[in-house]
């Protein structure tokens, strides 16, 4: 039987707009999804750009989200498009993605989930009502390794866990490029358009999903510090957190935008009572496995030694990188299979509401005097 790809309508993401171009750039890597309708811009005339470069239908190039989704619901199924995907700054993706659930399309949304809790909710609840799916782009979750050190945790090749550190440090915000008319700069730290969180909804939030995917984990409380270091600045810049987590495990968070000199630096350590891993997405073919009796481990993606659950994510052999956009990639590709009945692993409903907790208890413990926050998703049970 022929497996047609499954047909993507994107929401923003317009010319040179860099979420945009990984987005479709993964989404295609395996074949699963063709790329069919967009509202890219609400510049008319960067929307048609986009669309003409892209090879679409100029029909199916729409001025509005809106008209998009109406459309598409009025073309034969056979045609129309089957998932939106939802490339825009954050204050969008509520309001698109309920329009989209509603109207029947399955959706496909960049993190953070929304502005805050009671706009995630509100998708939570279209999702559910709906019967579609909704994933999150969580792209650190796709990463090979990333899935091996899960399992080798899940498994108990540790022993019960005690120490979570997780880490992600940038430096491209040490200047103030907010005000200096860099695009991707100015809606990030402008809490009409970011929300509640600037460095704490952008990376702080991969952050803390990747510890909790990978321990197995979910944090039952925080301490947290946020601060703003560029003067004039709306939002946080620097976020740090001690992490209490359910079964006794302990652990810290560190996510910051100004560490002048930084790139792209996440990094998890994991410790149990008989060893523990670490993870680096700046070096992501790498898994290092620490033991307390015995001389360390170095796995390698494609290598030796990797689980069932490794292999699928892998598409080249030993010492042919992979990186960023496969890890993405894994993300469509997953989302395809759940999108067709199939079973995959994908960020979802579940994980977006627990990031925007999170991102709620930071902010209201670092305004607090109260020591330790709880994290209270409020998700349905």
């Amino acid at each position: 039987m022929i497996r047609h790809p499954l047909k993507l309508g994107m929401v923003g993401g317009g010319e040179g707009a860099f979420i945009g171009a990984v987005h479709r750039m993964a989404a295609a890597l395996d074949g699963d999804w063709r790329l069919a309708a967009g509202a890219f811009s609400t510049d008319a005339g960067r929307n048609a750009r986009t669309g003409d470069l892209l090879g679409l239908d100029p029909a199916r190039v729409y001025t509005t989200y809106d008209a998009l989704l109406a459309g598409e619901a009025a073309l034969p199924e056979s045609e129309r498009i089957d998932a939106v995907a939802i490339v825009t700054p954050n204050h969008l993706h509520a309001p698109v993605a309920i329009a989209a659930l509603n109207a029947g399309f399955h959706v496909f949304c960049e993190k953070p989930m929304a502005m805050n809790g009671d706009e995630a909710r509100a998708i939570a609840a279209a999702a559910h009502a709906s019967g579609k799916q909704f994933g999150l782009a969580f792209t650190y979750s796709g990463y090979p390794l990333v899935e091996e050190a899960r399992a080798r945790v899940a498994r108990g090749d540790f022993g019960a866990i005690r120490l979570v550190q997780v880490e992600y440090i940038q430096g491209w915000l040490s200047a103030p490029l907010d005000t200096a008319g860099n695009k991707q700069a100015e809606w990030r730290t402008d809490p009409a358009r970011a929300g509640l969180g600037g460095c704490l909804g952008d990376i702080g939030t991969h952050a803390f999903h990747l510890a909790e995917l990978v321990s197995g984990l979910r944090v039952a409380t925080l301490s947290a510090e946020l601060a703003t270091h560029v003067p004039g600045r709306r939002l946080d810049d620097d976020v740090s957190a001690m992490l209490r987590f359910e079964g006794g495990a302990r652990g810290t968070l560190k996510a910051t935008q100004v560490a002048a000199g930084e790139e792209n630096g996440l990094r998890l350590r994991i410790h149990g009572e008989r060893g523990g891993l670490e993870w680096a997405q700046m070096e992501p073919n790498t898994l290092t496995l620490r033991w307390l009796d015995r001389p360390a481990e170095t796995l390698r993606a494609g290598g030796p030694g990797l689980g069932p659950s490794t292999a699928p994510l892998l598409r080249t052999p030993a010492g042919h990188p992979e990186g960023y956009i496969e890890a993405f990639a894994n993300l469509y590709r997953g989302f395809a299979a759940i999108v067709r009945g199939d079973s995959a692993q994908v960020p979802g409903v579940a994980d977006g509401l627990r990031t925007m907790a999170f991102v709620e208890a930071m902010i209201a413990n670092a305004q607090a005097d109260t020591k330790w926050t709880e994290i209270v998703t409020g998700e349905r049970r």
